[in-house]
């Protein structure tokens, strides 16, 4: 996750190169028209804020006093703002046609934030977290993991899960529910990371923690310990630790939706086929291609949504009724009928 020192430059290096021998004057937004200059931004200090916009309306003009306000405010060597045509650059693809604009955060290389749709209250407010973020990441040229740096588990405020009989929805003082989601190594293999994680902010779901790495064997026999004995369990565990996955923690941005049951029903059914058929805008539609390999992972229900996040992010701080029963104990008492159809092949 940490990035080549010799690659993060500021914004006043993009600025010259954009805004070739004009005088000294620092554009508030430089215009990416080529992909070497997008690779340029993802090196910058900073947070980097992204209007992707369409050739035959210009970037989004009714933000640029917002964006002056807080550059002013924030200053130049933190924050930066940008825009880039969807059309010239392949990875904006996907935004092509689209009549609304779209805003892309970028904190070192890595994209943190989405925000669709001219809302100045939205931006401002994303703006100010994703800075909050920033500012407790380590130094430049140290590895940074936003999994297990504990100075941005206290910035991002991460709600406390707990087992006292509370409400679903009354969890921590955010009064946010969370789960687990997990891009798989097959996913991460086709370059569809990036896309997945755009898809699943789009849908309104918040990433409190993410962190990519390869899973451990260890960890996947712990994982799915409750399919020990079934006949798929080695090859599960062998895909899951065959290459880098990207771990999120997952919460609702809106509502008082159950993010477990939402997150489960923005996958689909865990059988890309059945997907395909019987939900084709899901996830596992989209970028499934045969079992095992169903691109995304979601947790069954409130209990394994509890059990898997203690183990695979060991570092934050549960209750102490969570730490009663060391993980996977619960998935052992799990039993009964389960909508899933492939519920034998659940991953």
């Amino acid at each position: 996750m940490g990035k080549d020192p010799s690659r993060l430059i500021s914004c006043w290096q993009l600025n010259k190169r954009a805004m070739g021998n004009r005088k000294k004057e620092i554009a508030l937004q430089v215009n990416i028209n080529t992909q070497e200059l997008w690779e340029e931004m993802l090196g910058s200090k900073g947070l980097t804020v992204v209007d992707v916009y369409q050739g035959w309306c210009g970037p989004c003009k009714p933000m640029v006093s917002l964006f002056q306000k807080m550059r002013i405010e924030v200053g130049l060597d933190r924050l930066h703002f940008a825009s880039a045509e969807a059309d010239r650059l392949d990875v904006l693809e996907k935004y092509r046609g689209k009549c609304e604009p779209t805003f892309l955060f970028y904190i070192r290389g890595e994209l943190v934030a989405v925000v669709k749709g001219a809302n100045p209250t939205l931006l401002q407010k994303t703006i100010l977290q994703q800075l909050e973020v920033e500012k407790k990441l380590p130094a430049e040229g140290q590895e940074w993991s936003m999994a297990t740096d504990e100075e941005l588990l206290g910035a991002l405020k991460w709600p406390p899960h707990r087992k006292d009989g509370g409400e679903d929805g009354d969890i921590g003082s955010s009064g946010k529910t969370c789960t687990l989601g997990i891009i798989k190594p097959d996913a991460v293999a086709h370059g569809k990371a990036e896309e997945i994680i755009m898809k699943i902010q789009e849908a309104g779901f918040d990433i409190l923690l993410k962190e990519e790495r390869t899973l451990t064997e260890a960890e996947m026999q712990a994982f799915y310990q409750h399919r020990a004995r079934e006949e798929a369990f080695e090859r599960l565990v062998h895909h899951m630790c065959s290459g880098p996955s990207h771990l999120l923690i997952l919460t609702k941005t809106e509502g008082t939706e159950d993010v477990v049951t939402a997150w489960r029903t923005f996958l689909g059914p865990c059988d890309p086929n059945v997907a395909r058929r019987e939900h084709p805008e899901s996830l596992r539609a989209q970028y499934g291609t045969e079992m095992p390999f169903n691109a995304v992972h979601g947790s069954r229900d409130r209990e394994d949504a509890d059990r898997e996040l203690a183990l695979l992010f060991p570092s934050f701080k549960f209750s102490d009724k969570d730490k009663e029963a060391p993980p996977g104990a619960e998935a052992q008492t799990m039993v009964g009928p389960v909508e899933d159809p492939c519920v034998s092949e659940r991953i």
